[in-house]
């Protein structure tokens, strides 16, 4: 029983320093993450005179949400909202649901009528990165975004009026138009200290300044 028990010891040890190794792969981070540390952080420390580095605002996270009344009708419109978004930044959404009755909208509380995906990390930054680099520009006749969607506490909402600006969307296969907000969580103290992060990172405002 012994001699058997060692046999099957010494089998493991065999198989063992005969599977190969497992090659990890390392993880590259986002590009954007990546400027950020680099040069965007040196770049606000100098211009707002931070006295410490936890002082320098950050992208904290990146909120899309998509309203769709007309699925108060048709709750097909909102499946196909909840595609589209999902492929657009790879993550699940979660449905939202109207808090109050509108008996003029036909909308009682309880019905789904939107979207909403949050996005952090490394996910954040390439949406972003996708966002900036090839989705705005593909709008007709873009010519920046505005400077006027701040909400006094250094986060900024986007308006998008078509989702079919994003190349992961097949348009052969949309049926309906349907538009989102983009907002952008910051920890800046105030809009002026975000509007020049969010311009770090390249984000088209048009030429003007903050009042």
């Amino acid at each position: 029983m012994a001699k058997k028990e060692k046999n099957n010891k010494q089998a493991k040890k065999a198989d063992k320093k005969a599977a190969p190794e497992q090659v990890v792969e390392e993880k590259i981070p986002a590009r954007l993450y990546g400027k950020y540390k680099e040069d965007i952080v040196p770049k606000l420390r100098e211009k707002f005179d931070y006295k410490n580095i936890m002082q320098v605002p950050k992208l904290d996270k990146i909120v899309v949400n998509v309203g769709v009344g007309g699925a108060v009708q048709d709750p097909k419109m909102l499946d196909e909202a909840v595609r589209d978004i999902e492929t657009i930044t790879g993550q699940k959404a979660s449905v939202r649901i109207s808090t109050k009755s509108i008996s003029n909208f036909k909308l009682r509380e309880g019905m789904k009528v939107g979207a909403k995906i949050t996005l952090r990390r490394e996910m954040m930054y390439e949406f972003l990165d996708r966002l900036i680099s090839v989705a705005l520009p593909r709008v007709r006749d873009f010519r920046g975004i505005s400077d006027k969607a701040f909400d006094g506490r250094g986060n900024y909402t986007l308006g998008i009026k078509e989702q079919i600006i994003f190349p992961e969307i097949n348009v052969d296969k949309v049926s309906r138009i349907n538009g989102m907000d983009i907002t952008f969580v910051t920890t800046a103290n105030s809009d002026n200290e975000a509007y020049e992060l969010l311009t770090a990172f390249g984000v088209p405002f048009r030429k003007r300044e903050l009042q």
